[in-house]
């Protein structure tokens, strides 16, 4: 902000004004799909969108509630109430802040793609079921939660569609749809609901026996007031059972806001802070569950729209909530007279943008394992829920991943001569003659627990005469964790016993450091830990021609007898 000028504020409030009117009706709609009034959904906007502005890592990040949310605060506000709510949004902030503070910005970039792309379109698709009630008019009050018995009762109740209803749906999807082919700057949710609604006001002024249901219908006449903060009881008990949608609410909102905040990135030439950004981010959600408010993090629409008309600093996004302040506190009462339908046409329309059907079409071409995952977490969204999907879509990416580092990860074994040069893109080659009784194992790649049950099968099934000399070669092994020390230490014990050496080869600074602390370096003997392969070729060699002499002595000591 130091460079900051007149031009520069022009520029931002421009961007700020109009990224305000575009996020008004999506802060109503997704206020109002996730069980709460509108009036929650723009106190969350504005409170939640200038702390995110204010504090975090992304110049031109704009926060507030989006879509993704939609069906875990419906699932905790129909099982906890909106305490349970408050409570588990102030936990999400400060698991968000820890992160941040943990320097874990960077990690969250590493959930694999078909993850976020599965539970994603699994949240499109929810949210659309969500919406056929209020776009048909069908005026059903106890739609059951899960999606299969959803859509039953849909099935069950077509005799119930309102046309005239279902036409004002149809007309405002229409709009919203036409819009940005005449120009990609005007909001087209906002002039579809300024046009429906004026339409929807004079029909039932007009001709009530044709009446549309209203936001004003559902939820009566809202406040203007500013809520005042009020706290909410802590009790361990509540804690432990929110505890796991809370870390819902974090892992979404955070890769949410990075993914949002990368792509802005791709377009300004701006490098995010990370980790600053998910601070930024639990801090939004500490606070604004004190007013009722409900998660808030990064929504790509709209930094695309403040930086598509100019936005380029913090203050477009906090221009952006003064916006919505200004609606909140002069224009509610014209909230109140916008038809249902029309906002159930707008969140259709955010289901479909979100669904990425394209990118799904592309990721069936992937490898089977990304299909598994990505179908897996679909489903588990769909039939079950959010945080089921993603812990069950984490842990199953983990095992896929473990299967396909333990399956590239090889184990080599060597006799009689051995190339130095193999493996490496060295034109010159250097072949070492490698003594009878001397067996070389290569390990190409991490030496962790699925690597090391690997290589004790490759020790057992490679083993053929006793040799007196086991070289285990780890020029390749960028680590080694406890269960392959713990392996390694019982191989040197059980080769030590049956009076085989074993010598270590091309080990790295950091695998000898853990080796050391686990005390293998005093069991094998400082000096069989080799620098390179040629050393201790060289040492078993040695070791294999004295053995050799000593059993020689030995059997003709035994012949005089």
């Amino acid at each position: 902000m130091k460079d900051y000028s007149a031009s520069r504020f022009k520029s931002d409030l421009i961007a700020g004004i109009v990224v305000g009117i575009v996020a008004l009706p999506l802060a109503v709609a997704f206020a109002i799909a996730s069980g709460v009034s509108p009036t929650i959904g723009l106190i969350t906007a504005i409170i939640g969108g200038f702390l995110v502005s204010a504090l975090g890592g992304c110049s031109v990040q704009i926060g507030g509630p989006t879509g993704a949310f939609i069906i875990i605060v419906y699932g905790i506000i129909e099982t906890f109430g909106l305490e349970g709510l408050a409570l588990a949004t102030f936990m999400a902030g400060l698991i968000l802040v820890l992160m941040g503070l943990f320097h874990l910005g960077t990690v969250i970039k590493f959930i694999p793609y078909p993850i976020v792309v599965g539970f994603t379109a699994g949240i499109a698709l929810t949210i659309f079921s969500t919406q056929m009630n209020d776009f048909f008019g069908m005026g059903l009050t106890n739609v059951p939660a899960a999606f299969i018995p959803k859509w039953g009762t849909y099935f069950s109740s077509l005799s119930s569609i309102d046309l005239v209803t279902t036409a004002v749906a149809v007309t405002s999807l229409i709009i919203i749809i036409s819009v940005p082919m005449v120009s990609k700057k005007l909001p087209g949710a906002l002039i579809a609901i300024i046009i429906m609604t004026v339409a929807v006001w004079v029909l039932n002024m007009y001709f009530p026996e044709y009446h549309v249901a209203t936001i004003g219908d559902r939820f009566g006449s809202m406040s203007t007031d500013i809520p005042t903060p009020k706290g909410f009881e802590l009790n361990m008990e509540t804690i432990n059972m929110l505890l796991p949608s809370a870390f819902t609410i974090a892992i979404l909102g955070s890769i949410e806001s990075l993914l949002s905040a990368t792509v802005a990135d791709g377009v300004t030439g701006s490098r995010t802070h990370s980790n600053t950004e998910l601070i930024g981010q639990g801090i939004a959600n500490i606070v604004v569950p004190f007013f009722g408010g409900i998660p808030v993090t990064g929504a790509i629409a709209r930094t695309m729209t403040n930086i598509t008309n100019g936005g380029r600093t913090p203050v477009a996004g906090i221009i952006h909530a003064v916006v919505l302040l200004l609606i909140f506190l002069f224009m509610m009462p014209l909230i109140n007279l916008v038809p249902m339908a029309c906002l159930a046409s707008v969140l259709v329309v955010v289901s479909y943008n979100m669904s990425g059907w394209r990118t799904v079409r592309a990721l069936m071409k992937n490898p089977k394992g990304d299909i598994t995952v990505l179908i897996v977490t679909f489903l588990l969204t769909v039939v079950f829920d959010l945080t089921i999907a993603i812990e069950i879509g984490l842990l199953l990416a983990m095992i896929l991943f473990l299967r396909r580092v333990t399956e590239n990860t090889q184990i080599k074994v060597y006799s009689e001569q051995l190339d130095v040069a193999e493996g490496t893109e060295a034109t010159t080659h250097e072949v070492l003659d490698v003594a009878k009784g001397v067996q070389v194992y290569e390990i190409d790649g991490p030496f962790f627990f699925g690597v090391a049950t690997k290589f004790d099968e490759t020790m057992r099934t490679t083993m053929g005469d006793k040799p007196m000399v086991r070289i285990i070669r780890m020029r390749k092994v960028p680590f080694i964790d406890a269960t392959a020390v713990h392996n390694l230490e019982i191989l040197i014990k059980s080769s030590q016993a049956d009076g085989i050496h074993v010598v270590l080869s091309g080990v790295n600074s950091s695998v000898r450091e853990v080796l050391e602390h686990a005390g293998i370096d005093n069991l094998i003997g400082k000096d069989h830990i080799c620098p390179h392969i040629t050393v201790a070729v060289e040492m078993a060699n040695r070791l294999v021609a004295r053995l050799e002499k000593e059993v020689a002595v030995k059997v003709s000591a035994a012949n005089v007898e």
